[in-house]
């Protein structure tokens, strides 16, 4: 085991994007992948197939929202112990918090199994969507394993230094849940639970490349060792990544009542719209969570290293970058839209309602960067509590409430204000936190 990591190294803007490269690609083919998903959901089985997808989504959330909490959060411990030279520390944190990704992950295979039909229709599934829901749902709940896995090794991969590493398995597996979406719900003719197995499978990929990566690939400094249980460890995890914890339950949690509200006011073709429109914005902001979370190693390891005046200088660049990204996904979103709608469906109602509020919707894109990088790097520097603020405030109690009030107000246009409205107060929140306590750190 060698002692060398690429995170040690000066870094400048340019030494900043080649790092985050790969991760922000990784990002973006991942996100890219999921919508060919979709638009095979869409065009082989029908949008109320999509429909039900997205009724489903808020589980797909709470499981990715736990395992991405214990991924980030115990990274930044990992990277901040490389960068003080505790080695075999970081590894047996690495190799402990990889089992409780598992014990989680058996958690929702079981449980998830035995309360399927209940849990579908606590989402909102109407009597027509019921049992397409049960299908994609529980399929996809036998593979949480994998899932859980995939998602810790992507974080690990890049705290290990070999973000490459983590860009060849997610272009694999992506490459491999196309090709079996056409093959299940083309020829094989297997309907919605098709893309649910093709999706399964495309996790034991990156799941695989991981295990065997950090096994038996032992000249470096991060590897699998006997792991023991460490309840501090444990907990700072889930400190630490309670931002990513919050962020995601809230996309469950607005998820489901943006599936309620466009049914009231649209009927099914509206979750169906809602449903493209999130798939999209998933995709626009892939480069801005690919970025943030691709140099989050190097903001702990730094941290770490007690190097202040290079976080300076990562962090005025980060903020230059982000909010370019963010003006070009939001041109970029009003200029492509009309593609996107004909590319998922060619269904004339659910075209129509999607138009309808996008324009208003897209403002949000504007705002939402700063924020995402600003709840990272509070994760990255172990400061859980300022993170889980600005999501928490952000994605959950602003866009909530906004969902929820706002239409009461101004009808149906409301509820494509609420994204826009909610960013801007998240900016604000983010915006004091980054003033206010910069002086910390940098």
């Amino acid at each position: 085991m060698t002692n060398i990591n690429p995170l040690a190294k000066e870094y400048n803007g340019s030494k900043l994007l080649g790092f985050s490269f790969p991760n922000m690609v990784m990002m973006l083919f991942l996100s890219l992948y999921t919508i060919v998903d979709a638009i095979f959901v869409s065009n082989f089985v029908g949008t109320t197939a999509l429909s039900c997808v997205n009724i489903v989504y808020p589980i797909i959330n709470i499981e990715l929202g736990i395992g991405i909490m214990l991924a980030c959060g115990g990274a930044a411990i990992i990277a901040k112990k490389l960068g003080e030279r505790k080695v075999h520390e970081a590894c047996d944190n690495m190799t402990f918090i990889i089992v409780l990704e598992l014990c989680f992950s058996f958690f929702f295979l079981i449980f998830g199994n035995l309360f399927i039909e209940e849990i579908v229709k606590v989402l909102g599934a109407t009597d027509s969507m019921v049992q397409m829901s049960i299908d994609y749902l529980s399929t996809l709940l036998y593979f949480a394993p994998f899932y859980f896995l995939q998602t810790a090794f992507q974080t690990f991969f890049v705290t290990a230094g070999k973000p490459g590493v983590g860009l060849m398995a997610t272009i694999s597996g992506g490459v491999a849940n196309i090709f079996l979406d056409y093959l299940f719900m083309g020829p094989f003719k297997m309907g919605i639970r098709g893309a649910a197995l093709a999706t399964g499978l495309s996790y034991m990929i990156p799941a695989t490349i991981g295990i065997i990566f950090f096994t038996f690939f032992r000249k470096k400094e991060l590897v699998f060792v006997r792991p023991h249980y460490d309840g501090h460890v444990f907990f700072e995890s889930c400190f630490n990544g309670s931002s990513e914890m919050v962020t995601n339950l809230a996309n469950a949690v607005t998820t489901y009542l943006y599936n309620l509200v466009f049914l009231k006011y649209y009927g099914e073709a509206g979750v169906a719209s809602i449903t493209i429109v999130l798939y999209f914005q998933f995709v626009l902001n892939a480069i801005l969570f690919g970025y943030a979370s691709g140099i989050a190693p190097i903001i702990s390891y730094k941290y770490g290293e007690n190097k202040p005046a290079e976080l300076k200088k990562i962090h005025r660049f980060s903020l230059w970058f982000i909010s370019l990204v963010s003006i070009g996904s939001y041109f970029i979103s009003l200029l492509s839209i009309d593609a996107v709608l004909n590319i998922f469906t060619s269904d004339k109602e659910v075209i129509a309602i999607s138009k309808e509020g996008f324009h208003l919707y897209a403002l949000g894109f504007l705002m939402m960067g700063i924020s995402i990088y600003a709840s990272s790097l509070f994760t990255s520097l172990s400061n859980g509590k300022v993170s889980a603020i600005i999501s928490f405030t952000r994605t959950f109690l602003f866009l909530s409430l906004g969902i929820i009030l706002i239409p009461m107000l101004l009808g149906r246009i409301g509820i494509w204000l609420a994204v826009p409205i909610a960013e801007f107060l998240g900016l604000l929140v983010s915006l004091y936190s980054l003033l206010t306590i910069k002086n910390n750190y940098f």
